[in-house]
């Protein structure tokens, strides 16, 4: 069977997906999502809500991880598309594209949160499962959340040399007072969310 045009992996072992986001909250930037298959026999030790994690561990444990993992999806949504459809909305679509990133096939997929994002045009007749706090209690979620998070944040610090000013290899585009300071002397740029009220109202007074 394919998905997104390309072959799902077989494995006789029920697999596992776990799914997770980094980024709804910011003012700037896209939402990035993560789809995570662990393999048993290759464990990744420390595993936790990315957010309770130090950076460099983070940083480790996602090396490991695209070491380690049968598979690892990684899919965004832009800033644009945020603006578009709201912000829920575009997280469901980053995870989708996780899904289809992956190049094996789940028997069930488990999301953080307390909703899923649509399942059809996926391909997958699978279970699904959306856990809350699963970030901090489901391997396979832990896993995504740190793989969404670094990447998200490495994404963020080759923007910040596009759009110097901002601090945007620091904040990583949430809303902290020294973002919302370069804001009001900046105005906004292409990367921020113009549906978010904080930038829209810097946008009126620019």
């Amino acid at each position: 069977m394919t998905a997104g045009g390309r072959k799902w992996g077989q494995s006789p072992i029920p697999l596992v997906a776990g799914v997770d986001e980094a980024g709804r909250g910011p003012l700037a930037g896209p939402v990035f999502a993560a789809a995570v298959i662990l393999d048993p026999a290759r464990p990744v030790v420390g595993l936790a809500d990315s957010k309770r994690l130090a950076e460099r561990t983070r940083e480790r444990l996602a090396a490991e991880l695209r070491d380690r993992a049968l598979a690892v999806g990684i899919g965004t949504a832009a800033v644009e598309e945020i603006d578009a459809i709201n912000i829920r909305e575009a997280t469901f679509l980053a995870m989708r594209r996780a899904l289809l990133a992956l190049a094996v096939r789940p028997a069930r997929v488990r999301v953080d949160g307390n909703a899923l994002p649509p399942a059809d045009g996926l391909g997958l007749q699978c279970e699904w499962e959306a856990v809350v706090r699963g970030d901090a209690t489901v391997p396979e979620i832990s896993a995504a959340s740190i793989v969404a998070k670094c990447a998200r944040d490495a994404w963020m610090r080759e923007a910040a040399r596009e759009y110097p000013g901002y601090g945007f290899e620091v904040h990583k585009g949430y809303g902290t007072a020294a973002h919302i300071q370069a804001l009001a002397s900046l105005g906004p740029c292409r990367l921020h969310r113009l549906s978010f009220a904080p930038v829209k109202s810097a946008r009126s007074r620019s």
